[in-house]
């Protein structure tokens, strides 16, 4: 057997509470931003928030999750879809493979169509800058339908 891609996922803090149903549903369907380990063995090594506003926790939890093998950081699909967005997106996506090394991804699961619904109604991510953000978990209406 191979080994696993060890992942670490870290979310935003306003979801402080949520158990991660959606994120570790989408890791056992390979959906959404998780979709990239198709033929993989994934294991999950790490799980945390962000720490609240502007993210003190980025500092710290990642060095945590390499200590237990993580090789790459989800940035969880909530730092998306939650209103506003995170603004601090691109500076987690630019600190943490600076300061440890590891790659990140932005999101987890896909997003589901009430927020994506919300989010287009809004505008909120319109633009270039968006695009990539959002490449990982924006799926087709019936899987975002089913994330519902």
């Amino acid at each position: 057997m191979s080994t696993p891609v060890r992942v670490g996922i870290i979310i935003c803090d306003r979801y402080h509470t949520c158990a991660g149903g959606k994120c570790l549903r989408a890791l056992r369907a390979r959906e959404g931003a998780f979709a990239a380990y198709q033929d993989q063995d994934v294991e999950l090594v790490g799980y945390t928030t962000c720490g609240g506003c502007p993210g003190g926790n980025i500092e710290y939890a990642p060095e945590e999750m390499k200590k237990n093998g993580a090789e790459v950081i989800h940035l969880a699909t909530g730092m998306l879809v939650g209103y506003p967005p995170c603004p601090h997106i691109d500076a987690f996506r630019r600190f943490i493979p600076e300061k440890y090394g590891m790659q990140v991804v932005v999101g987890t699961h896909p997003i589901p169509q009430k927020y994506f619904l919300t989010h287009d109604r809004c505008g909120t991510w319109q633009g270039e800058a968006w695009k990539p953000l959002l490449e990982a978990t924006l799926a087709d209406e019936p899987t975002r339908l089913a994330y519902d």
